[in-house]
């Protein structure tokens, strides 16, 4: 009897794991996941630049930081 319970165990989890394989590989993909999206660079807003004006470390400056 035990054995025989192990084997549906074992049955069922082989389903469980056909089903749900069956299920991703036949489902359809939305609408709006199956093209791209494809802006004009006319509607989109100008890029923002950004300037960072400074001077840098010298050799001595950074180890002095350490």
């Amino acid at each position: 009897m035990k054995n025989l319970f192990k084997d549906m165990e074992a049955i069922f989890v082989v389903a469980a794991v056909l089903l749900t394989a069956a299920s991703y590989a036949t489902a359809d993909v939305p609408a709006y996941k199956a093209a791209p999206v494809v802006q004009s660079a006319k509607s989109a807003a100008p890029m923002q630049v950004v300037t960072i004006t400074g001077k840098r470390l010298t050799a001595a400056e950074k180890a002095a930081l350490i």
